[in-house]
């Protein structure tokens, strides 16, 4: 199905730095909840991610990653997502993060 140029401008994907990362016991796959620092305008984000069978913590924390920033929050288990962090969904779950491959400004939009 194809999309007008319109619609794909409502989707607001933005760049933003993983502040903080921990496991998520509650959700029903393994997952973590991740803060994202999406610069001044938009702030810092709360999110969970599936992404737990290519990172570890550590390999998340300092990050830039994509995400979309202007879907209404979801609940999950007992957590509230506030962006869906974008990825690559390889077989059987396998996700590889969206990210620039140069350092950028925090928030900068994905266009």
């Amino acid at each position: 199905m194809d999309i007008s140029w319109n619609d794909f401008e409502k989707v607001e994907m933005r760049v933003g730095t993983i502040l903080s990362v921990q496991d998520f016991p509650k959700a029903n796959k393994p997952a973590y909840i991740m803060e994202i620092d999406f610069g001044s305008d938009i702030g810092v984000r709360k999110s969970s991610a599936q992404i737990t069978r290519r990172y570890s913590q550590e390999d998340l924390l300092n990050k830039q990653i994509v995400a979309v920033v202007n879907f209404p929050k979801k609940q999950i288990a007992n957590f509230m997502s506030e962006c869906l962090v974008l990825g690559a969904v390889g077989p059987e779950n396998d996700i590889v993060l969206l990210n620039p491959s140069f350092k950028v400004e925090n928030g900068l939009r994905i266009g």
